[in-house]
């Protein structure tokens, strides 16, 4: 579901820069707040895993169209609202820096659309209520599947509304609006699965890592080698699944080449070019692939190093927030 800029015009995306500026201003003060050091080492694992498993499109049977993993819902149940949004900015900046994947414009879009709801109406609005008296293989289950069917329908909503307000006429609101809400719930369902999966898998290795859970029974591995096992899992999700991603459009292009006949629309030029030139220049590795080859080993590099990218940037903030808290008690320490 990630936005081109062709979608929206400066002020709407300006708005949404913004907006998911002083979201991730709110998180970062809150993250800076804990004292969890073992929450770093999984923003860097668990976004390298969510980058990987986003290439992997998988195919909505009888529609034509694809959809892949957002990851909000999953990071927010590990990470909790504040550090799994952050990650979530992680994520989605590399994609589209290094592979052009959403455009630069509409990168506060995006962040808003697939990680302010994932992460926090997820995470605070269904995750926790439903974990509040414990937890169990069931709960996680049905946490997972409301929590990411309702969020994707909730970005996807947001995809209307942001190219309505930016005058897209090609895309008339209730027409798109009725293209994207079914297949993203369609979308949503199959992510749901995904995640409590994943988040299963958690609970039976360390089920301490599940947040908000708080203490409960030993699992199966220690956390070290639960990292280990999500680490291969995520060089294996992206540097050979990826390899079998379905080719179909996904739910935002789908629903796009429905209305107009094509999956893109055309951007009028001014400050659009401005973005596109700035990100032609940073793409490395546009679309997951190697620069004038088709070859399939792009997709294996992409996915890999598009991973090691983000696990690399998540602990390297996380570090830096660490210090910041650090040098905080050191100068109430010396104004004492």
């Amino acid at each position: 579901m990630h936005m081109a800029d062709a979608l929206i015009v400066p002020a709407v995306a300006g708005t949404m820069y913004v907006a998911s500026t002083v979201a991730a201003g709110v998180s970062v003060r809150e993250v800076k707040l804990e004292n969890e050091t073992k929450k770093i080492p999984v923003m860097g694992v668990m976004g390298a895993f969510v980058f990987a498993a986003q290439m992997i499109n998988f195919t909505i049977p009888g529609t034509g169209s694809s959809g892949h993993l957002c990851g909000g819902m999953m990071l927010s149940a590990l990470l909790g609202p504040y550090a799994g949004f952050l990650t979530m900015i992680g994520v989605l900046l590399v994609q589209c820096l290094f592979f052009a994947d959403g455009g630069l414009l509409a990168l506060g879009c995006n962040v808003w659309n697939m990680a302010f709801y994932g992460c926090f109406i997820g995470a605070l609005l269904i995750w926790r209520p439903i974990m509040k008296k414990g937890v169990s293989k069931g709960k996680i289950i049905l946490a997972s599947m409301l929590g990411c069917v309702l969020t994707l329908q909730l970005g996807a909503f947001s995809v209307c509304l942001e190219t309505f307000f930016s005058g897209v006429t090609e895309l008339p609101f209730s027409v798109f609006l009725m293209t994207m809400q079914p297949i993203h719930l369609a979308i949503g369902a199959v992510e749901g699965l995904i995640t409590s999966a994943v988040l299963v898998f958690v609970h039976e290795a360390r089920p301490e890592m599940l947040w908000g859970v708080g203490e409960t029974e030993e699992g199966k591995f220690s956390f070290k080698n639960t990292l280990v096992i999500l680490g291969v899992l995520t060089a294996l999700v992206g540097g050979i699944l990826s390899l079998f991603a379905s080719a179909f459009p996904d739910g935002l292009e789908w629903s796009i080449e429905r209305i107009t006949g094509s999956t893109e629309l055309e951007s009028a030029g001014g400050i659009y070019d401005v973005f596109a030139s700035i990100q032609e220049k940073t793409a490395f590795l546009p679309d997951y692939a190697l620069k004038g080859s088709e070859s399939a080993v792009g997709t294996t590099i992409s996915g890999i190093v598009g991973a090691v990218i983000v696990l690399l940037l998540c602990v390297a903030v996380s570090y830096v927030f660490k210090f910041f808290r650090n040098q905080n008690k050191e100068t109430v320490k010396g104004n004492e």
